[in-house]
């Protein structure tokens, strides 16, 4: 150990990593994935599900694939309302942010942490800190890569 310029008493870079692996929570990486795995296959064939059922009900493929993403937006909105998406996700991890449903969560959630400021300074302004950089890097990935599709079909 040794002092900075304070005079506080300084870890060096082994005592530092020592300490962190004493402090630190033991992950169940097992038991975790295998959780993120259960409920997010879960909730992608839930997904499935209303798909099937929205083709039965006459829809086409493309038509079913739209509303079952409505009805999943719908559904994981209602679920961040009623403070239930956050008790899945507290067992599902990975496993709920990565179907649309966690999409929907993440915007749900900030315009309802942000309400009490207004629709315009809170609501509006809030609910894309999470979504608005997935939609700009989003958009710009897929201009990107259909620049490069273009490009290289025409060759």
């Amino acid at each position: 150990m040794g002092k900075n310029s304070f005079g506080d008493t300084m870890l060096d870079k082994k005592e530092y990593h020592k300490l962190i692996k004493r402090k630190s929570k033991k992950s169940k990486l097992f038991v975790n994935s295998l959780f993120a795995f259960l409920i997010g296959g879960g909730i992608c064939t839930v997904g499935q599900g209303f798909i099937d059922i929205y083709k039965l009900l006459g829809a086409s493929e493309d038509n079913a694939k739209t509303f079952c993403s409505i009805t999943l937006i719908f559904i994981g909105i209602m679920l961040t309302a009623f403070h239930l998406y956050e008790k899945i996700a507290r067992y599902g991890g990975a496993g709920t942010l990565v179907p649309i449903t966690g999409f929907a969560n993440s915007v749900a959630s900030s315009a309802i942490e942000f309400k009490r400021e207004g629709f315009i300074l809170g609501v509006g302004t809030k609910m894309f800190t999470i979504a608005g950089p997935v939609l700009v890097y989003g958009t710009s990935a897929s201009v990107i890569y259909g620049l490069i599709y273009y490009v290289t079909t025409i060759i």
